[in-house]
């Protein structure tokens, strides 16, 4: 057995005591236990390191040798991490420190760094790890259990979920400026289906939508559609006149205000549909986890931004 394996707590406090009261009945008075007791300890102590470690006699009678000093010294950096140890359990059961992984569908990417910033301010001692991917890789996330919390549109059957409205989520169908469509106040289903649509990769929930939205325009008439993998390589596209899109408004809110882009009206447009955080049914949020849930629905959707 090594000597570090050799020392005891206890052995460490009888020597601490000692060296402070200046006398082992007073050691023994300040550790509730008995003189022959904490002579004890401190005769095994001294057998462990092989060396005295408090004088017995003369002026500086109980106090350290150089090498009581030394164990002392380590002694005492030991305590303090303990302590901050049992400080750290102490945050971790109060919910104020930890690790919690957000995952973000890639329509919410556009928020989601501003959120995560303003956790983070808020609950220094808890790390908030960002995940943003599309719909298809945050269900299996959740499933998976690899993720903690998500943020996401409408809320999937599998995994069962519990989730919680955070706000709108508005859905505009966009072209570039000077369009012809964009000055018609009532664009007919006609003249849209006529227009190659920008449509999102499979397993995007945006695609999702914008096939339902188009499949009852033209009851299921065909349409020329162009695929993309991401909302900025969409945007793009439209601003170079590739086509025409139904995109997330809050993914085009600067093209829009700086008319780089324009929406094209129609009375069933813009789509309003709500953003969710939510968490897998038979895994409720803690410690931590919970704390950041609570922070998120506290917000009350400040963070989306305005399309």
């Amino acid at each position: 057995m090594s000597v570090v394996n050799a020392l005891t707590l206890r052995q460490l406090r009888a020597l601490c005591a000692v060296t402070e009261t200046r006398s082992i009945s007073g050691a023994a008075q300040a550790l509730g236990l008995t003189a022959p007791a904490v002579h004890s300890q401190l005769r095994v102590l001294e057998d462990v390191v092989g060396a005295p470690l408090i004088f017995r006699d003369g002026a500086h009678a109980f106090g350290a040798t150089p090498a009581g000093e030394a164990l002392l010294a380590a002694a005492r950096r030991a305590d303090a991490a303990l302590q901050g140890a049992l400080d750290q359990i102490e945050a971790l059961r109060q919910g104020q420190a930890g690790r919690v992984v957000l995952a973000v569908v890639s329509t919410g990417k556009y928020f989601a760094p501003g959120l995560v910033a303003g956790l983070r301010r808020s609950h220094p001692g808890i790390e908030v790890a960002l995940r943003v991917g599309n719909r298809d890789w945050v269900l299996s996330a959740l499933r998976d259990g690899t993720v903690d919390l998500a943020v996401m549109g409408r809320p999937p059957r599998d995994p069962v979920v519990t989730a919680a409205d955070l706000g709108p989520h508005p859905h505009v169908m966009i072209a570039p400026p000077g369009h012809p469509l964009a000055a018609d106040p009532e664009v007919s289903a006609q003249a849209i289906l006529s227009q190659p649509i920008i449509l999102r990769e499979p397993g995007s929930g945006t695609r999702v939508l914008a096939q339902r939205f188009l499949d009852r325009l033209g009851e299921g008439a065909p349409y020329a559609e162009i695929e993309m993998d991401s909302n900025e390589t969409i945007k793009q596209a439209v601003m170079a006149g590739l086509g025409i899109a139904l995109i997330s408004g809050h993914t085009v809110a600067d093209e829009l205000k700086a008319g780089r882009l324009v929406t094209l009206r129609r009375h069933d447009l813009p789509i309003i549909r709500r953003w969710f955080v939510l968490h897998r049914a038979d895994s409720p949020p803690e410690g931590a986890a919970l704390t950041v849930w609570r922070d998120i629905l506290s917000r009350q959707g400040s963070f989306l931004p305005g399309a």
